[in-house]
Formats: C-alpha cells, sequence, structure tokens
C-alpha cells in the first residue's frame, strides 16, 4: 500500500488520540452523569474542529520540509475533504441517534455513556474495515468500481428515504433480541444488565448499545467507500475518519435540539453520496482534482444547509388524545 504514513507519522497520531480521549473521558467523568448543555456542546464541538485542523496543519507544514510542497499540499486537501465528507455524514448518524434515543426514552444523563462507548467502537471498526480495504483496492483495482456503484445506488437511496424515519420497531436486530434475552421493564440506572429471579437480565441501555454498534457498521460501510474515492492512502483515509468520529458526542448534544432545523441535510448528503460514487466510476477516465471535490462538497452542504434554514418544515397538525 502506498502511504505517506511512517513509523512516527502514525506514532504522533496515535499518541494525539490516546490524549484526546483521555482528556475527553476524564472531563466527562469529572462532571459527572449530567446533560450536556448546549453552550457545553458547542464549545467541545470547535474543539474537535480545531484539533483536526491543526493537525493537517501539522502534517501540511511536515511533509512541505520533508517532501516539498507539492506533495504538502496534496495532501491538505485530500484530508481537508475527506474530513468535510466524513463529518457531513456523520450528521446522519446522529440523526439515527437522536431517533434511538428517543424511541427508548434513554436518560438524558446516561446518553454520554452510550455515546463515548459506541464512539470508541466506531473507531476499531472502520480502523479495521480501513486496512483491509486498503489493502484490497492495492491489490484489486477494479474494486473501486464497485464502490463508486455501490455509493452511487446509495445516494439514490438515501434522496428516496429522505425525510422518513427507519422504523425500528421491526428491526431485526431488536426483534431478534426482544426474542432471544431477558429484558427488563425499565432502565437500572447505569447498568448494562441486572440478576432478577436469579438470572442475567438486559437493561434498555443494553438494547441501544447493541443498536448503536450496528449503526456504526452501516454506517462505515456507507462512508469508508466514499473516502477511497478521495485517496486510498490509509494514512489519510484513517486520520480524516477518525479525526471525524472524536467529534460525534458534542455534535450530537450541539445538533439535538436543532434536527428538523436541517430538515433538507439527508438530500445534499444523498448528492454527495453520488457525486462521490459518480467520480469513482470515472476515475479511469478523468480524475476530477482534489480541489474541485472539496468546492462540490462544499457548495452542496451549503446550499442544503441554507435551504433548510429558509424553508423551514411544515410543522404538523396537532391532534388530539
Amino acid at each position: 500500500m502506498d502511504t505517506i504514513g511512517n513509523v512516527w507519522l502514525w506514532a504522533g497520531f496515535g499518541g494525539l488520540v490516546v490524549v484526546a480521549l483521555l482528556v475527553d473521558l476524564v472531563l466527562m467523568r469529572h462532571g459527572g452523569a449530567h446533560k450536556v448543555t448546549f453552550k457545553e456542546a458547542l464549545w467541545w464541538s470547535l474543539g474537535w474542529v480545531a484539533l483536526a485542523l491543526l493537525f493537517n496543519a501539522g502534517l501540511w507544514w511536515y511533509l512541505h520540509e520533508t517532501a516539498g510542497a507539492a506533495i504538502a499540499n496534496r495532501v491538505g486537501l485530500e484530508f481537508l475533504t475527506g474530513y468535510l465528507v466524513e463529518k457531513s455524514l456523520a450528521v446522519d448518524n446522529i440523526f439515527v441517534f437522536l431517533l434511538l434515543f428517543t424511541f427508548f426514552g434513554v436518560p438524558e444523563e446516561q446518553r454520554q455513556r452510550v455515546l463515548i462507548i459506541g464512539i470508541l467502537l466506531a473507531l476499531v471498526l472502520r480502523a479495521v474495515l480501513i486496512f483491509v480495504g486498503a489493502a484490497l483496492l492495492a491489490k484489486f483495482h477494479w474494486l473501486l468500481y464497485v464502490f463508486g456503484a455501490f455509493l452511487l445506488l446509495t445516494g439514490v437511496k438515501m434522496w428516496f428515504a429522505a425525510g422518513k424515519e427507519p422504523d425500528l420497531e421491526n428491526n431485526v436486530v431488536l426483534r431478534w433480541m426482544r426474542g432471544h434475552l431477558r429484558l427488563t421493564d425499565g432502565y437500572r440506572g447505569s447498568a448494562l444488565r441486572v440478576r432478577e429471579g436469579g438470572a442475567w437480565a438486559y437493561t434498555p441501555l443494553f438494547v441501544v448499545l447493541v443498536l448503536i454498534g450496528v449503526i456504526d457498521v452501516i454506517f462505515a460501510v456507507d462512508s469508508i467507500p466514499a473516502i477511497f474515492a478521495i485517496t486510498t492512502d490509509p494514512f489519510i483515509v484513517l486520520t480524516s475518519n477518525v479525526f471525524a468520529v472524536l467529534g460525534l458526542r458534542a455534535m450530537f448534544f450541539m445538533l439535538a435540539g436543532m434536527a428538523d432545523r436541517f430538515h433538507l441535510l439527508p438530500y445534499g448528503l444523498a448528492v454527495v453520496l453520488a457525486f462521490i460514487g459518480a467520480k469513482m466510476l470515472m476515475i479511469d477516465i478523468y480524475k476530477i482534482p482534489v480541489l474541485w471535490s472539496l468546492g462540490v462538497v462544499a457548495v452542496i452542504l451549503g446550499v442544503t444547509v441554507a435551504l433548510s434554514l429558509a424553508r423551514p418544515p411544515k410543522s404538523t397538525p396537532m391532534t388530539g388524545g
């Protein structure tokens, strides 16, 4: 696999992620189980974005000194584009997480714990999928066409599914757990399972964590091929993915109360996926420059957000009962 990553870059990145996660976990635990305010979530979100941009700047400077301006500029743009795409797709995760928490009535003070475990699962899963994907692409170039077709179809499917809530009641995993596991009738604090009647019973918090893991798998399968259309360098793919996922918890609490205001965003994400899929399918005919890709993605998302704010969703008439 061709990559700019060397021992020092991988070690530096790994150390930065470990420190960032420890700081996040310590501060979260220091505050205890509590409802995260919009102001707190906003500052955390800005901090995660700043950390990603600082990492990109440091990477650019290192490559500028060791490999030249051309490579530094290319890698910087690839990281920024990949980060923007993955961060945007993460917003869709947030909307599904919000629906999941509402469906199961997850207490506000427990949502932090669920999200941080979900994020750790996502980091491990994405790392595995990225290295497997990079190894396969290095050996089988034609897989780019498979990824491209998959993303194009996913974009079309997302467009027609926009505005429709997932049917959690008939979710296959949820139905299996209800049929095969003993579940409690309510939450037991932060416990995932408790002893009842001499046997183990699993709480709704455990069910939510399992479904978060399933959602992580589904979204990873969608988003990882998207960034391979921008670069096949596993170092850039992994770092941009990780930094996008790291800010997911803070972004959830920031957007939780404003999900309805971005009601058109799923349509924008659908167009982004279709564009990236088409870019992959054209890769051996015409390779769209990374700067153009960054511009197209930014414009699509910017227009979608602006239209969402300019045209609020129609309110549903109040019904009695």
